[in-house]
C-alpha cells in the first residue's frame, strides 16, 4: 500500500507549485499550520546542500476534530503532511495518506474519517 498521494508538475516553478498547492488546500478546506523549509534548514543546521524541499502541515480542523473526538491521542499523527520537493522533472507533490497512516488504529469511524480526508486530499492533489 502507498503512503502518499502524489503528482509531478511540471512546467512551473518551486514557488508556483507552492503557492497553487496551498490553494488547492485551501479549495478543499485545509488551513496549512506549520511550514518547515527542510532545504534551509539542513543548511544551517548541518552545513548541507540539497534541492528544495518543503514540508506544509495541513489541517481541516472539522475532520480534524471530529477524529480527535474518535481517538483523543490522534494529535500525535497531526496535521496531514504535504511536500514539495524539486526532481528532474518539475516538482513533486506527494500528500500523507491518511488511511495508511492510521490503518494500525482499530477505529472504524476514524477510518471513515480518514478515506474521506484522503478524497479531498487527493483532490487537492488533482487540482494544482
Amino acid at each position: 500500500m502507498s503512503y502518499t498521494l502524489d503528482r509531478i508538475i511540471t512546467n512551473a516553478s518551486f514557488d508556483e507549485v507552492d503557492e497553487r498547492t496551498r490553494k488547492a488546500l485551501a479549495d478543499k478546506g485545509f488551513g496549512v499550520l506549520t511550514e518547515i523549509d527542510v532545504k534551509a534548514t539542513m543548511k544551517t543546521k548541518i552545513d548541507k546542500d540539497m534541492d528544495h524541499y518543503r514540508i506544509l502541515g495541513a489541517c481541516n480542523p472539522n475532520l480534524a476534530y471530529q477524529a480527535i473526538g474518535f481517538e483523543p491521542k490522534l494529535g500525535t499523527m497531526l496535521p496531514c503532511n504535504v511536500i514539495l520537493r524539486a526532481v528532474e522533472d518539475g516538482v513533486e507533490v506527494s500528500a500523507v495518506d491518511p488511511v495508511a497512516s492510521m490503518a494500525a488504529i482499530d477505529n472504524d469511524e476514524l477510518k471513515k474519517v480518514a478515506a474521506q480526508v484522503r478524497d479531498m486530499l487527493q483532490e487537492a492533489v488533482n487540482a494544482i
